[in-house]
């Protein structure tokens, strides 16, 4: 997940952020500050955030108590925030007669659609058939209603980046996360000063080939990654894999030695003339390159 980031109102700046007064914040929280709606809004998302937790608080409730004709309002405008029409759906998806506004919402995630749907609220369904006490057909997504049901409070981890959740994790999880999270995850934490972490996200059952040859290209801290990847036969069947791992300095030089041997004649001329790899290396791929001309 890509970092949030929200462009506050000049108006709204003296509302927000932890350096401002906490009793600015109450009153803004509170939703009585002054504001257009759609500066109130983006500014009490941003309060649902806040470090204070009764700003935050105060915030959530008032986002959860707006009414529907203010909200009609704001979510006519479809340059509203993803993220803050996520966290409306959250709190007020299940009204009827806002459902269908929101699905109607050129921002709305797939996420956030697909647990409006399995609420019954799909597009060419009139609000006004739930109002009028008319059930309409609904549909069990039981990972749509995981994702977005919860309508007690803004889910945070939805909306910060993973590399800020990361500094707030503690070894076990952070290890756990390396073994079982997505690409992003294991980017961030690959690169974790704990080796037990960085290890462990070496290890991952959905690492790829390219974050391999990405990861064996890079300088990383941590030895025991490349030993990892120099013992697994199925990254190592990858030429430019076992390239990179010539070329890499942390790489045990009899691995490397190994590969190079393995290499073609040009990538060896190529490591033959290079001064960025260990001497050794360097000379055994001019002796590789004569070796195979003689042959001839």
């Amino acid at each position: 997940m890509s970092k949030v980031t929200l462009r506050i109102s000049a108006a709204a700046a003296p509302y927000a952020g932890a350096d401002k007064p906490r009793e600015s914040r109450i009153l803004a929280a509170s939703g009585k500050v002054p504001l257009p709606p759609s500066d109130l809004v983006l500014l009490l998302y941003y309060l649902c955030h806040d470090p204070d937790q009764e700003v935050k608080r105060l915030a959530v409730g008032t986002l959860r108590s707006l009414d529907a004709p203010f909200l009609v309002g704001i979510l006519a405008d479809p340059a509203l925030p993803p993220v803050v029409l996520d966290a409306l759906v959250q709190l007020h998806g299940k009204r009827p007669e806002l459902g269908i506004v929101f699905i109607g919402h050129p921002n709305l995630s797939e996420k956030a659609a697909a647990w409006l749907a399995a609420q019954g609220i799909v597009p060419g369904v009139p609000a006004s058939a739930a109002a009028d006490g008319q059930e309409p057909q609904r549909r069990h997504d039981p990972a749509a209603e995981e994702s977005c049901a919860d309508d007690e409070e803004i889910d945070e981890e939805r909306f910060q980046s993973k590399f800020q959740i990361a500094q707030e994790l503690g070894v076990s999880e952070k290890i756990k996360m390396a073994m079982t999270g997505d690409k992003e995850w294991r980017n961030i934490l690959i690169k974790d000063n704990n080796k037990l972490v960085s290890g462990a996200a070496i290890k991952n059952p959905r690492m790829t080939e390219a974050e391999v040859l990405a990861i064996a290209k890079s300088t990383v801290q941590n030895d025991e990654i490349l030993r990892v990847i120099c013992a697994n036969k199925e990254w190592v069947k990858n030429a430019q894999i076992r390239k990179a791992l010539v070329e890499n300095h942390k790489t045990p030089l009899p691995s490397a030695l190994r590969f190079l041997g393995t290499l073609g004649e040009k990538d060896l001329a190529s490591l033959a003339k290079s001064k960025n790899i260990n001497t050794v290396l360097a000379t055994q791929a001019r002796k590789i390159l004569i070796q195979k001309k003689e042959k001839r």
